[in-house]
């Protein structure tokens, strides 16, 4: 085994220390639009044509297009005229505004919203509770209540989570046959992609997407066209009010966001609606039973702390949960990808 000083440690801080630079590049080139005027051109452009149409700095756009270029979302080509930029294939699956799979809306979220709050990480990780107040001068006590401060923010949620699940929705929804349920409702559902994407994949189920009347409403006019007959909604606070009888609830990360105790009344009360042999989906991002990774869920586990009540679990401490609410058989299944699933019988 070699020494400490055979292995790269510099470099590996170097790239740790780089992690928000690279983030925010990315985020930048997004909100000014470099990457949907690329696509929306059809040909490569120059920094000064870029800079030009965006309303830029020549300076500042060449700089943002090189660092660019370098993390690999952008390409050059080598003309006569000079070096011309494009969109590499990522950058157009993922990063125009325009693409079935874009990762735009949620990149918004957190670059003006998230990043906010991880500014006061030293401050949340002393006091163990979210940072609402230090970011946005509101209240911590309501997360929801914070996350949703306004019409825009709750919007760019909304979006932001939609994103999400264009890429990770289909993973979690076959990762168990949920063709035998078809009365299906998805607590907290918000903007409905999961739900769309659940009554595609089982076309006799139809869905009711349960969230704050506020929500419900920004999710039919913005969201969920009338045409979609499988879909369907409930105003309500799941906490206070009462659950309608299901034979499926999904809960798509729902419990991430509140404390153990939390977590089990809420489980308590769709154990109790939940008709007998149906079940209960948890849709989260699991971690590892010893904690050592994965580090994306660890860093989502951080961004709780700043951000909620809550926390990411392991698969033994979500059964836990589950079991404590009344469910018996109950299955895992890892995905390999972003988030997982948990399904509890009753």
């Amino acid at each position: 085994m070699g020494s400490i000083e055979d292995l790269d440690y510099p470099q590996i801080i170097v790239q740790y220390s780089n992690g928000f630079l690279i983030s925010k590049v990315m985020f930048t080139a997004c909100e000014l639009g470099v990457f949907d005027l690329l696509l929306e051109s059809g040909k490569p452009l120059s920094s000064d044509a870029i800079a030009a149409h965006l309303g830029a700095s020549t300076i500042g756009m060449k700089r943002l297009l090189d660092a660019c270029v370098g993390l690999k979302l952008l390409a050059v080509e080598m003309t006569q005229e000079g070096v011309l930029y494009r969109n590499t294939e990522i950058s157009n699956i993922y990063l125009t505004k325009s693409s079935p799979k874009s990762q735009y809306h949620i990149m918004m979220y957190y670059s003006n919203t998230v990043y906010l709050c991880w500014q006061y990480l030293a401050d949340a990780v002393r006091e163990g509770r979210n940072q609402y107040e230090r970011a946005f001068g509101i209240s911590s006590k309501d997360p929801f209540g914070a996350m949703y401060r306004s019409d825009e923010e709750m919007l760019k949620f909304m979006a932001g989570q939609n994103s999400v699940w264009s890429i990770c929705g289909r993973d979690v929804l076959v990762a168990f046959d949920l063709s035998p349920f078809t009365q299906i409702y998805d607590l907290g559902g918000g903007g409905g992609a999961l739900a769309q994407e659940c009554v595609s994949l089982y076309p006799n189920s139809t869905v009711t997407i349960y969230d704050l009347p506020k929500v419900v409403q920004v999710a039919k006019e913005q969201f969920i066209s009338p045409k979609e007959r499988q879909i369907a909604f409930h105003e309500g606070d799941f906490f206070n009010d009462s659950i309608p009888e299901a034979e499926l609830y999904i809960l798509s990360k729902i419990l991430h966001d509140w404390d153990d105790d939390k977590c089990i009344q809420l489980l308590a009360k769709v154990y109790k609606a939940c008709k007998p042999g149906g079940g209960v989906l948890l849709v989260e991002s699991l971690l590892n039973e010893d904690k050592s990774g994965p580090v994306e869920t660890q860093l989502y586990s951080m961004n709780m702390l700043v951000q909620t009540e809550g926390k990411e679990r392991t698969a033994a401490e979500y059964s836990k949960l589950l079991e404590a609410a009344g469910f018996g058989v109950i299955q895992v299944k890892k995905t390999g990808k972003l988030y997982d699933a948990v399904l509890g019988r009753k």
